[in-house]
């Protein structure tokens, strides 16, 4: 699934929301929430605290759970449309970085071995013959 900016995935879960009021008449928990908008009950969290820090849904504590609703769904057009870069992604871009160096130097090392082994046994195929020619 491509990444979205908050701005995006903010509009599906506020949809999301409205849609499952309609629905069963009652504000939705997190994980009718993730199932209907298919985001991982990690994901769906993520988004629902931010939203939520936001002022643009609220948390409901209830005996049988949070549910959630809208606050003000106006707030959503003043989220970042940007995607966002975070300190997972920098991280994870310099891990291939440096996953991709260990590579080369050690494709590099395999190449220097084969070569050392291919030099190796022209000496010993030299003096083997060298000592053919002897007899």
């Amino acid at each position: 699934m491509e990444s979205k900016s908050l701005y995006h995935e903010g509009h599906v879960f506020v949809a999301a929301i409205r849609v499952l009021e309609r629905r069963h008449g009652a504000p939705p928990d997190l994980d009718q929430i993730a199932e209907l908008i298919q985001f991982s009950t990690e994901q769906t969290g993520l988004i629902s605290r931010r939203l939520r820090d936001a002022g643009i849904i609220e948390q409901v504590a209830g005996a049988f759970g949070d549910r959630w609703g809208v606050a003000d769904h106006l707030k959503l057009e003043g989220l970042p449309k940007d995607l966002e870069v975070t300190q997972l992604d920098n991280a994870l871009k310099k891990f291939q970085s440096e996953r991709n160096k260990l590579a080369q130097k050690v494709e590099t090392i395999k190449e220097l071995q084969a070569q050392k082994k291919k030099d190796l046994f022209a000496d010993i195929e030299k003096k083997l013959k060298k000592d053919l020619s002897k007899e």
